[in-house]
């Protein structure tokens, strides 16, 4: 997280400037950017993902009854206030790709349960079309997360759960219902993995097991102090405008 403020607020009159108009001088070299370091958020993130999916999953796959639907939900809302916070956090750590995934896995959560809760007419459909739009967020999201493999492997675990459960909602079809189930304990595993190795990377400071960064996000955390303040005058929350 960082700040920029200035270590001087005043200047000097400059007697060539017109009367009335007070001279401002060059305040850069007067300006201090702070981080804060932070514990990171992602594997809250990722254990979440994994939690929740099981639930759901046990319920499209008929371990549950369906009278289940209501405690299935109340256990699934939790994760829209916890990957909410993942994602706050992740915004402050300055990384928009980790904070715009789990933000909007935040968002999938809370309707998901509250249909599941108010038992809406044709809910089930509603849920069908907006698991279709995910898709297509995820679809976009897997094209700028590669070099953040771990993020990239439960995007692409999560694209076919989300078009089976989008079609098993238009078409009502149990086999489609049954399918998304089994991929989603696929989606809960992959995270469950990635969740455990990003917190032993972090307890460790060091990799334990693999995770397949490339690119940035290796050198983001293989890098020297120079790499990571790279462009820091360039970021959101220092730069005048988004």
């Amino acid at each position: 997280m960082s700040t920029a403020s200035p270590v001087a607020d005043g200047g000097d009159e400059d007697p060539a400037a017109p009367p009335g108009r007070r001279f401002e001088p060059d305040l850069r070299s007067m300006t201090r950017i702070n981080l804060r370091p932070i514990a990171s958020p992602m594997p809250l993130g990722f254990f979440t993902i994994a939690i929740a999916s099981v639930m759901t999953g046990c319920l499209q796959l008929g371990i549950f009854d369906e009278a289940a639907r209501a405690a299935v939900a109340f256990t699934v809302l939790p994760a829209f206030v916890l990957q909410l916070l993942v994602s706050m956090l992740a915004f402050g750590a300055r990384d928009v790709i980790a904070a715009t995934l789990m933000a909007v896995f935040a968002g999938s959560w809370l309707p998901y349960s509250l249909i599941m809760l108010s038992g809406a007419a044709d809910g089930l459909r509603v849920l069908g079309v907006f698991n279709l739009a995910l898709l297509c967020f995820g679809a976009l999201m897997t094209a700028v997360t590669r070099p953040k493999r771990a993020l990239w492997l439960v995007l692409a675990v999560s694209l076919p759960r989300w078009a089976t459960t989008g079609l098993s909602g238009l078409t009502g079809a149990e086999w489609l219902t049954r399918t998304s189930g089994a991929l989603g304990l696929v989606v809960a595993l992959v995270a469950m993995y990635t969740a455990f190795a990003l917190m032993l990377e972090d307890m460790r400071s060091e990799q334990v097991l693999p995770i397949g960064r490339s690119g940035p996000a290796h050198l983001a955390v293989e890098g020297d102090l120079a790499v990571q303040l790279r462009n820091l005058e360039r970021q959101a929350g220092v730069r005048r405008t988004l």
